[in-house]
């Protein structure tokens, strides 16, 4: 009885976890799944296997708060940046981008979650990569991003790589 406890004191990897910068930088759905497939219990499991991971920092681009409370319930910590198709994606980045990179300067484990993993989110850390230095060229962190996530990247996040390389 012990071992199944210990087993579930682990939690359980949310859908679709990547890592972006092996065990600095992840992707992630949102914890719980997103509309009708959310489950409460599985968001709980979910955050908790982020924390027993050593995450420090979940940054959800969700826009509505549901759910935040979760985090601190289960310590752990987040921040909310709010990235919807009508959010001013300049503004966002040039404001997350370097929030992102302190805490990783810092030895931080960040996990970046939307809704999905969609050409959004896939968008916002392919632009990180570019944005921070790390992949000189938009086209290489284009095809770095869509080999880990195994999809193509579309139009909105090819312009996100695109508005990254502007932000200096």
């Amino acid at each position: 009885m012990s071992r199944m406890k210990g087993k579930w004191a682990q939690g359980i990897k949310p859908r679709n976890f990547a890592w972006i910068i092996r065990d600095r930088l992840a992707i992630c759905e949102r914890p719980g799944g997103y509309g009708p497939n959310h489950r409460r219990v599985r968001r709980q499991e979910e955050i908790i296997w982020l924390r027993e991971q050593g995450f420090t920092c979940d940054v959800s681009l969700v826009a509505p708060p549901h759910n935040l409370h979760n985090y601190d319930e289960l310590g752990l910590p987040y921040l909310q940046r709010p990235f919807g198709p009508h959010e001013d994606a300049r503004q966002v980045l040039s404001e997350m981008y370097p929030e992102i990179k302190e805490m990783l300067a810092t030895g931080q484990k960040v996990v970046v979650h939307q809704e999905e993993v969609g050409d959004r989110l896939a968008g916002v850390v392919a632009g990180y990569i570019r944005w921070s230095g790390m992949v000189p060229e938009g086209p290489e962190a284009i095809a770095i991003i869509e080999q880990i996530t195994g999809r193509q990247l579309g139009p909105v996040g090819r312009s996100l790589v695109a508005l990254a390389a502007q932000l200096g």
